[in-house]
C-alpha cells in the first residue's frame, strides 16, 4: 500500500454531534461551489475532515461542537421564531 503525501499540510476537523440528525456536508471549490459528501451524524457521533483540493468549506447543521486548530465552535440548530 502506497501512502499519499498529497494532503499532508490540510486542515481537519472533528465535528460531534450533540443531537442526532446533525448534517456535516462538505462543498466544492471553484467557480460553482456546491455540495459534494453528505453525512448525517446521531447523538455523541464524531466525524473527522479534512480540507483537500476537492473540499473548500464544510457545512454544519445542527447542534455540535466542531473542533478546530482555533478551539471549539458549537453550532447550533435554527429555529425562525428566534428572530
Amino acid at each position: 500500500m502506497e501512502i499519499s503525501n498529497e494532503n499532508n499540510g490540510s486542515e481537519y476537523i472533528a465535528v460531534k454531534a450533540q443531537t442526532s440528525g446533525v448534517q456535516v456536508i462538505g462543498m466544492t471549490r471553484g467557480s460553482d461551489t456546491r455540495p459534494h459528501h453528505t453525512e448525517q451524524l446521531d447523538n455523541g457521533e464524531v466525524l473527522i475532515m479534512q480540507f483537500t483540493d476537492k473540499t473548500s468549506l464544510i457545512k454544519i447543521k445542527g447542534n455540535a461542537k466542531v473542533y478546530t486548530k482555533f478551539g471549539v465552535i458549537e453550532s447550533e440548530k435554527y429555529n425562525k421564531e428566534q428572530k
